[in-house]
């Protein structure tokens, strides 16, 4: 017997609304505390930015091998396209399925959280580090970091979406493991590489968080029930 598209779109596998709003909300606080904090120049905030940033690029000038390593894994295995290309494909297979609802849902989440993301850097306007010997190099600003928000998103909103297919648990752990390494791992590429403060990565992650935490709320609270068999 085949899934109907509202049954796919309503897994009784999702989770309840009240964490995942509760995780939106004390991450959007955090985010936003932080924000205010990158935006006002805090002293303290930029110093402790200034001296991770600085350990880390005095240990990048001596190590072009392992530099090479996170340009890979930056520009090509965790680059934010990357991220969106796997959502896209998420959705092009929920759409096939007829899932039409969640998948515009997954859609609408990944275009707004870019959205925010350009806004963001667009209204705070942070410089990014400028060293005298560069290992790499990035463009626009650089409050909050696109790759780790972008990873955050990505990760996230592909985890939730396994979580309501019902898949089995060693899936599951496994995906988040996957999840977790690529959503740490881009954003100690960026640090490493020297093309983002330790703050710019940990909005990145926070606001990524919140996003997904809304998505998979409201689409719990507002998206399409599983009607029950008939006869059963």
């Amino acid at each position: 017997m085949h899934s109907s598209p509202r049954s796919l779109a309503g897994r009784t596998h999702a989770p309840p609304s009240a964490p995942a709003l509760w995780t939106g909300a004390v991450c959007t606080v955090l985010a936003s505390a932080l924000t205010v904090l990158v935006a006002a120049r805090w002293q303290p905030l930029m110093d402790l930015d200034r001296t991770v940033a600085e350990a880390l690029h005095r240990r990048a000038v001596t190590e072009p091998g392992l530099v090479h390593v996170n340009r890979v894994l930056t520009d090509w295995v965790w680059d934010p396209w990357t991220m969106r290309a796997l959502t896209a494909v998420a959705v092009v297979a929920l759409w096939w399925r007829g899932a039409r609802p969640l998948a515009l849902w997954v859609a609408a989440a990944s275009l707004l959280s870019a959205l925010l993301q350009q806004g963001l850097k667009a209204a705070v306007g942070r410089e990014r580090p400028r060293w005298p010997d560069p290992v790499d190099s990035a463009h626009y600003a650089a409050y909050p970091s696109g790759h780790a928000m972008s990873a955050t998103v990505g990760c996230g909103l592909l985890l939730w979406l396994l979580y309501r297919s019902g898949a089995g648990r060693p899936l599951r752990w496994a995906a988040a493991s996957a999840a977790a390494v690529s959503v740490l791992g881009v954003g100690l590429t960026r640090l490493y590489l020297g093309v983002h403060w330790p703050s710019d990565v940990l909005g990145g992650w926070l606001l990524g968080a919140a996003a997904v935490a809304f998505t998979a709320a409201g689409f719990d609270r507002y998206g399409p029930r599983e009607r029950p068999a008939r006869g059963t």
